[in-house]
């Protein structure tokens, strides 16, 4: 069964923790049902917003993630499996049942305010995207880059989403205290593969020019060249980061391809889907680089794999970084300008920094 329009996947596979699953049978559907399929919206209760990260392999300790699930749709996403817990399914139900934390500024502006809160660089997001197309609609990433600017607490964003250029009147002034970085997921510059891979994600061109319009900003800007698919996407590493440093990118990292729990059969069905021809090179080139598996969980090789491949790429990443001067470390994030209890938030950026920690 095809994916509906602007859908990776066609398929709602039951989760870990329930055996039963619904699956919708093409020969009962119109053309038009089977090509549409809406997103709901559903509110998120949550009491607490920071995450806390454990991980050696990820360069930050708390992360604030204002939605669940991503429209955006990678048929990739590692995050996929995290629905699992709300009852529905890493496949149609992750991109289509998104859950929206309206209160996600205030509950950050109350953990800053927490005593116990040592200032730290948060990220934004850590799971999905921060600027999936949701955020049009609820803004949620914009409050709670406000809250952060009021009290003056560092951020680093990850995002695929052209939508990061909307926020350059919070960004810039941030940026020029030292309190934000921001990074573009660039997977492919083939339109033809990120829309069928990445479908509601910007167009490779459009986040090329978020990287020149976050860099004449004055806000560092680095490239994430993730997740690389073997097979498909690593030939194209050298473009993706030449192309990245023409409109300004300094700093360039990389991440292989990671297929955990329900995403490797989803996978596997996209590439039967989509590019059949290379659905063996792709999946044995994986699995050379996970000890013969598709997702190998241990810290220092989840990231990166390992085995010849893995080597060989890290060495192809490292001569073009340094080809494009894409290596050049990123100005440190400040955390000695934090306020912990602003007070007026409409000047304070016309404030002198004040020690209220």
């Amino acid at each position: 069964m095809p994916a509906p329009r602007g859908r990776a996947t066609a398929t709602n596979p039951a989760t870990r923790f329930d055996p039963i699953s619904v699956e919708l049978d093409p020969n009962a559907l119109e053309p038009d049902e089977q090509r549409q399929t809406s997103t709901q919206f559903f509110e998120d209760a949550s009491r607490s917003i920071l995450v806390r990260n454990d991980s050696p392999d990820v360069g930050f300790t708390w992360g604030v993630n204002p939605y669940r699930g991503c429209e955006h749709g990678c048929i990739y996403c590692y995050a996929r499996p995290s629905h699992e817990y709300l009852g529905w399914s890493a496949g149609l139900d992750f991109e289509t049942k998104i859950l929206v934390k309206r209160k996600a500024p205030e509950l950050l502006s109350r953990e800053l305010r927490k005593k116990s809160w040592k200032p730290d660089v948060i990220s934004l997001s850590g799971n999905t995207d921060p600027y999936q197309p949701a955020e049009r609609r609820f803004k949620l990433t914009r409050g709670c880059l406000q809250t952060l600017r009021d009290h003056r607490n560092p951020v680093g964003i990850i995002t695929k989403n052209h939508l990061v250029t909307r926020d350059l009147d919070i960004l810039a002034p941030m940026a020029k205290l030292g309190l934000a970085h921001v990074f573009i997921s660039i997977t492919t510059l083939r339109n033809k593969i990120a829309s069928a891979m990445e479908p509601r994600t910007s167009i490779p061109s459009r986040r090329l020019d978020a990287i020149e319009k976050l860099t004449k900003a004055g806000i560092p800007v680095g490239v994430m060249i993730a997740p690389i698919v073997p097979g498909l996407t690593d030939e194209e590493l050298p473009a993706i980061a030449q192309a990245a440093a023409e409109r300004g990118a300094v700093r360039a990292g990389y991440i292989m391809l990671r297929l955990p729990g329900p995403v490797a059969p989803l996978f596997q069905d996209w590439l039967d889907r989509e590019i059949p021809e290379r659905k063996d090179r792709i999946l044995s080139r994986v699995r050379e680089m996970r000890s013969g598996r598709l997702n190998d969980p241990r810290f220092r090789y989840r990231m990166k794999g390992e085995g010849i491949w893995a080597q060989t790429l890290a060495r192809l990443f490292e001569v073009t970084c340094k080809r494009y001067n894409l290596n050049q470390p990123m100005p440190p994030l400040r955390t000695d300008q934090f306020i912990r209890n602003p007070s007026n938030q409409l000047s304070l950026f016309d404030q002198e920094p004040q020690d209220s920690a």
